[in-house]
């Protein structure tokens, strides 16, 4: 009886869907800042302690709904390339901070320091922690992974992200 009742806890708690955790969204109301997270696959990719290009900025008008906020696409195919597969592009850990998330924390993540790894997208909140994060990229993803469902269903954070002027999508 006993492994009856736990087959069948374990059955009705895999029928209900996870609940994570909201996504980082800043002071725009956009996640992201606005920036189109399609868009960061069409950008070169500089070398490792190198700064990455800026990201493309949104439309206010062209937008869609995930994980609990709004994204901002810069044309109507890249939303619509997103709407396909919206976990593929958004960016890791809810958009907080990826090397946040290795050392178990949750914080913001700029959508300026940003990086693709294995076609994943991952922020960091400054150009220090970056440093840090590029020390060990494989090895900061791994922690990362790790600690990540134990923090994953606390709130978003609500921290401004430092040195950083919110992007507004474009009307």
């Amino acid at each position: 009886m006993k492994h009856l009742l736990l087959a069948l806890a374990a059955t009705t708690a895999l029928s209900f869907p996870a609940f994570a955790g909201d996504q980082f969204v800043d002071t725009t109301g956009f996640a992201v800042s606005g920036y189109d997270v399609v868009a960061y696959r069409s950008l070169h990719q500089n070398p490792v302690g190198s700064a990455q290009p800026k990201p493309v900025p949104g439309h206010a008008d062209i937008t869609a709904e995930y994980n609990g906020a709004t994204f901002a696409f810069a044309t109507e195919a890249n939303r619509d390339t997103f709407l396909q597969n919206p976990a593929h592009y958004a960016p890791q850990y809810d958009g907080h901070c990826a090397y946040g998330v290795s050392k178990g924390g949750k914080v913001p993540g700029n959508p300026e320091l940003w990086r693709i790894v294995d076609d994943k997208l991952y922020l960091n909140i400054t150009k220090n922690v970056v440093s840090f994060w590029e020390e060990d990229i494989p090895g900061n993803i791994n922690l990362a992974e790790g600690n990540w469902p134990g923090i994953d269903g606390k709130p978003a954070s609500e921290n401004p992200i430092p040195n950083f002027s919110s992007h507004a999508p474009v009307k």
